[in-house]
């Protein structure tokens, strides 16, 4: 709304509740988790379609990298992603390099902890490394190509690198259904950078 933008909102609870109950009684956990982000995709094309927009999807590199997205969800849900190529810390940073023309990205949304949303309490941290770490790791792996020792040489935890590596390799086929987006760092994903999908591939 600070920069002029009309805003639009359904709620989901109701037919997440509904997909839930018809996915079988079993405690509940990532599908249905899913089904909430899967449903919001399903309300953001159908405005999209009433009003003739085309949706963009919000999805960062740090999580296109990773996977840390629902694949038919809102994240991966639109026709281009156009921070697909930015990792989540330069995220950070170009939203308070906006903000010092004016502030039209709220301060809760820069300072509170990122969360997928999808559960009360959710944190990224519960997935991923802390951002600082993982896009570090990204980079030399992603677009420096460098190898899992030498990252661990670098100075970076083995364990963490081992597991971010892991999470790049298996995503793969996530990408490849992913929208478009803008080539921003030295390597971007698509065209530059494509891993097997009809394999059991690890480097």
């Amino acid at each position: 709304e600070a920069a002029g933008a009309a805003r639009g909102a359904g709620p989901t609870e109701p037919e997440a509740a509904g997909a839930a109950r018809s996915a079988g009684p079993a405690e509940p956990g990532v599908a249905e988790e899913n089904i909430q982000a899967r449903i919001r995709g399903n309300i953001l094309m159908a405005f999209c379609n009433k009003f003739h927009f085309l949706a963009l999807t919000a999805g960062n590199k740090s999580e296109v990298a990773t996977g840390y997205a629902t694949l038919y969800g809102a994240d991966t849900t639109g026709a281009l992603s156009p921070i697909k190529d930015v990792p989540k810390t330069m995220v950070y940073r170009l939203a308070e390099y906006r903000n010092r023309r004016s502030p039209v990205i709220p301060e809760t949304v820069l300072t509170k902890e990122p969360s997928a949303e999808l559960r009360p309490g959710q944190k990224d941290t519960d997935t991923l490394p802390p951002y600082p770490l993982l896009d570090p790791i990204l980079q030399a792996y992603v677009e420096e190509d460098r190898s899992v020792e030498e990252i661990v040489a670098m100075g970076f935890p083995e364990d963490v690198v081992r597991r971010v590596a892991a999470m790049v390799e298996r995503s793969e086929y996530k990408r490849r259904q992913s929208p478009p987006g803008i080539k921003v760092t030295p390597r971007a994903f698509g065209r530059d950078r494509r891993l097997p999908i009809t394999n059991r591939y690890r480097q």
